[in-house]
């Protein structure tokens, strides 16, 4: 039996490649949902793993282990190619929400992906801010 798919944001993917707070939690919503992502979420989860280790919350070891554990779900996700269209609804967004230019484009691209319908369409993210926006423009958040 197949999973339903929701949209993650790295900040809840990144606790499936190294040990944080949020770990468990990330763990059982990747038991319960399948990934789709934006096309930058790779980049995304390096810069934050680079972040851990530069604040020496992460040690180059597990560095290691977290680009590994990132690529290997890199090779199970679906992920939105960026468009025009995206482009043009993330102008907008930042318009609506108080959202930075990647969050915008990541909203977006959850847009595309559920067609411009979030009804019943779930969104996974640990950020507040982006949360909040994506719970306004429609979709269930966990």
């Amino acid at each position: 039996m197949s999973v339903p798919l929701a949209f993650w944001d790295s900040s809840a993917l990144i606790p499936l490649c190294v040990q944080q707070l949020q770990t468990q939690r990330s763990e059982t919503l990747f038991a319960n949902y399948g990934v789709t992502v934006w096309w930058s979420t790779q980049v995304e989860i390096i810069s934050g793993l680079t972040r851990l280790l530069r604040m020496k919350e992460i040690d180059e070891t597990e560095f290691i282990e977290g680009k590994q554990v990132a690529q290997a779900m890199a090779m199970i996700w679906i992920a939105i190619k960026p468009s025009a269209n995206i482009e043009r609804e993330a102008r907008t967004l930042l318009e609506l929400y108080p959202l930075r230019a990647a969050d915008a484009l990541q909203l977006a691209a959850a847009l595309e992906w559920c067609e411009g319908k979030p009804k019943g369409r779930v969104f996974l993210t640990f950020d507040q801010r982006l949360g909040e926006a994506a719970a306004q423009a429609g979709f269930a958040l966990e």
